[in-house]
């Protein structure tokens, strides 16, 4: 295992900042890897993660999405929040990885869990060529349709939402109304690690199921016992799964 070094980095795009962590291997990286995280989450639910990655040799970068936490800086309101920025913001994030100094021509992975792995299915879908793989955890694929059932028009959403200790604006839920999930992520071609736990409660397991039937080039693994955030050992297991994945793909 190599020495790491890890800065603070805030990239600004579209009058907002995202703040987010880089950890890079001492020598040369052979891989980059974005670590998108879930509703309400934050850059540091993956920090293990990335720092066993930098030691093996794999740059990685955690972030907080703007308006994506009640944690999160930058000024942007959670209402102003929506799928739509955050695929901005992601977008961003992969912009600076690929034209980073220490960062520049590797080979770019991404890692998506729940809503953050919903939005980076949808970016590897819209940059495919930039993306070598994608690892989704418990992909929160459902959500357009989880909202289109509670709210049956566009007459019923309401202005604010409480949700899960966080407010989500109008805006959330008009943008994510009309969104056609799997006819958007099919269009990404490259290799995708679905892994799912079958007691989730939140996402159910049928979403990852038809995604690795919608993907070209999926394989799910199914997690036994495990809900919608994982135990020790399931997420030890995520690492390993998703160690392999990068080096089977470089």
């Amino acid at each position: 295992m190599g020495k790491i070094a890890i800065s603070e980095e805030r990239i600004a795009h579209r009058g907002r900042e995202i703040y987010g962590k880089l950890y890079l291997p001492e020598g040369r990286s052979v891989a980059a890897a974005v670590f998108s995280h879930g509703f309400n989450g934050s850059h540091a639910d993956f920090t293990p993660f990335a720092e066993r990655l930098a030691a093996e040799g794999v740059a990685a970068f955690c972030y907080d999405f703007c308006g994506g936490s009640v944690n999160a800086g930058g000024g942007f309101p959670t209402e102003s929040m929506t799928l739509t920025t955050e695929l901005e913001d992601l977008l961003a994030v992969m912009d600076f990885i690929l034209s980073g100094e220490r960062t520049r021509g590797c080979p770019l992975f991404l890692f998506g869990a729940s809503q953050g792995g919903l939005v980076s299915a949808l970016a590897a879908a819209r940059r495919q060529a930039d993306v070598r793989g994608a690892a989704l955890l418990f992909p929160a694929l459902c959500i357009p349709e989880d909202w289109r059932a509670r709210f049956p028009s566009r007459a019923d959403i309401p202005e604010k939402y409480a949700l899960w200790g966080m407010t989500l604006g109008k805006a959330f839920f008009e943008d994510a109304y009309e969104l056609d999930v799997f006819a958007k992520i099919a269009a990404y071609t490259g290799p995708v690690l679905l892994m799912h736990g079958d007691a989730d409660a939140v996402v159910p397991l049928s979403y990852s199921v038809r995604a690795r039937d919608t993907y070209a080039r999926a394989e799910l693994v199914l997690f036994e016992g495990e809900g919608h955030g994982f135990s020790m050992q399931g997420n030890e297991k995520v690492y390993v799964l998703f160690a392999d994945f990068i080096r089977k793909h470089v």
